[in-house]
């Protein structure tokens, strides 16, 4: 055992672990388990921030120069790693959260003495601050995080958030637009437990004339029955029992949820189905659905992502260039599996997309045939080079120009 675990050892590559001494200089990461806020005591808004921030996370970004894909050190900050800390999944995730919760998110960007991106880092929202200059009317941001404090220009600042009211630089947070409906939610519910909590009541009549005795052994013996018989009581001749009713209703809780998820539902800008209403569900079209979410929620919500990198992470000179970041949410789009053949099958029979490009949205590796990269139009089929002579020979030709057709291909 101990050989082969000394020869394994030679041959695998060996990972730099980094450690340091405990004592060093770290603090505690805060404690989110607890807190007033909706994220935390919502299920419907975690579920819509969680669904908002892991579909963003999860869909593909890169880098392309007048639309062929290109590979560099700026393209991995968004792709593989932001920085020595976290991924660019987690980038995108807490900045994401943080546009949902607080309505802004920032990103800041360090860069070399050259001036490229090297590093991208989130910052929590409370602790960043919007400036304008009064002289110029540009746009700053200061920074207060733990030891650092510092004013950059916008230019080093990523900035994506909600709607925000006219001449104002800051976006309004979605959850104090719910704030008001998320504590009528809140009341109605702590009113329904408590009501549900209370023990039955009943109301007892009997005849004044009646000795204290015999209504104090009744009243025992009405106690016993209601405790152990599962509230069955037996009524004597000489008392009246009612049973005092709540008026609280089932529905009535029921109606105010449904009334939540759809101010929810408007405030995210986002269809109802995604917060598991049943009925949304059963009257939509699940491909329907997803349309009106990327075209109405999601396509707004990239766009942004995608000019604030386009504008401070790329030079006037790459953007001239023909650079641009562009996220892929055709996978979204494709429906099922009977609804992306047809669709496939129209891009190759219309000469639009290659083989080799949709083996590409299906995550599929690419074919090494020559065929494969040629574009065909469906005569059936054929490269679209030889789209003249096909319809020339269509219109009539000789045996020796049928040949020749055949002996190109």
């Amino acid at each position: 055992m101990n050989f082969w675990y000394k020869v394994k050892q030679m041959v695998e590559p060996k990972q730099e672990v980094k450690a340091i001494n405990v004592n060093s200089n770290f603090n505690d990461w805060p404690d989110n388990s607890t807190g007033g806020d909706p994220l935390l005591s919502n299920e419907e808004v975690f579920s819509v921030i969680t669904r908002l921030s892991n579909m963003l996370s999860s869909l593909p970004i890169h880098l392309y120069k007048n639309y062929s894909e290109v590979n560099n050190e700026t393209s991995s900050l968004l792709s593989v790693e932001a920085n020595e800390s976290i991924s660019a999944f987690q980038l995108f995730n807490i900045t994401e959260t943080a546009r949902n919760t607080d309505g802004n998110g920032y990103i800041f960007i360090e860069r070399d003495k050259y001036g490229s991106p090297v590093r991208l880092y989130p910052l929590p929202p409370k602790n960043v601050s919007v400036m304008r200059d009064t002289d110029n009317d540009t746009i700053w941001y200061r920074v207060d995080y733990n030891q650092f404090h510092f004013l950059i220009f916008n230019t080093e600042m990523i900035h994506v958030k909600h709607t925000s009211p006219n001449g104002v630089y800051v976006g309004i947070s979605p959850l104090d637009v719910l704030r008001d409906s998320l504590k009528f939610q809140d009341a109605v519910e702590d009113f329904s437990l408590g009501e549900m909590k209370k023990k039955d009541k009943f109301i007892i009549q009997y005849d004044r004339s009646m000795d204290e005795p015999k209504i104090q052994s009744f009243l025992q013996q009405f106690r016993d029955l209601a405790l152990k018989n599962g509230g069955a009581i037996i009524q004597q001749a000489g008392f009246k029992v009612e049973r005092y009713a709540s008026s609280f209703q089932p529905t009535d809780l029921n109606t105010t949820e449904a009334l939540a998820r759809t101010r929810i539902a408007n405030a995210f800008n986002v269809p109802l189905s995604f917060l598991n209403d049943g009925q949304a569900k059963a009257t939509t079209n699940p491909e329907h659905v997803m349309t009106q979410f990327v075209q109405m929620t999601l396509i707004p919500i990239v766009r942004q992502y995608e000019s604030e990198f386009n504008r401070k992470l790329l030079t006037r000179s790459q953007r001239m260039q023909g650079y641009y970041f562009k996220f892929n949410i055709n996978g979204l789009l494709r429906g099922d599996t009977a609804a992306r053949t047809q669709f496939y099958q129209m891009m190759i029979r219309n000469g639009i997309a290659t083989p080799n490009e949709l083996r590409k949205l299906e995550d599929l590796p690419v074919s090494n045939e020559p065929n494969a990269d040629k574009l065909w139009f469906s005569g059936d089929l054929y490269p679209l080079n030889l789209a003249e002579q096909r319809n020339t020979l269509k219109g009539g030709g000789t045996n020796e120009e049928n040949q020749s057709v055949s002996d190109d291909q």
